[in-house]
């Protein structure tokens, strides 16, 4: 089995910051791309930002120039770093990992959700 432990959502004023950080554990053999997503209420799951191994990241066009999403491939973790946080980014961010476990089976695998509120 393979999880996704997510960490670091809360209440931030607008324009404020916050970091996210998902780490990856269990019968991983590779990681091919890990990701954030997000859910308003009413809203569809959107992708936030993405990044594989040795390629860029690609973001939404609604947090480009906002988020960042560095990585530590040693460590299965990706992190989303929030700038100049708006109102509209408020959401239940989802971590996303698609890979490879021991037995060679593809995986898609989700994280629990973290909410994120931006309010003043």
């Amino acid at each position: 089995q393979v999880h996704l432990v997510e960490s670091g959502g809360g209440l931030v004023q607008p324009w404020g910051s916050l970091r996210l950080s998902c780490v990856a554990s269990g019968s991983i053999f590779d990681i091919s791309a890990m990701g954030w997503f997000r859910q308003a209420p009413g809203n569809r799951r959107e992708l936030v930002a993405d990044i594989a191994p040795c390629d860029n990241p690609n973001y939404a066009p609604s947090v480009k120039g906002r988020f960042t999403i560095p990585s530590d491939n040693a460590k299965n973790t990706v992190y989303l770093q929030m700038n100049s946080l708006k109102p509209e980014d408020t959401a239940v961010y989802y971590c996303n990992a698609q890979l490879t476990d021991r037995a060679r089976y593809p995986m898609d695998v989700w994280g629990q959700g973290t909410q994120v509120t931006v309010s003043a």
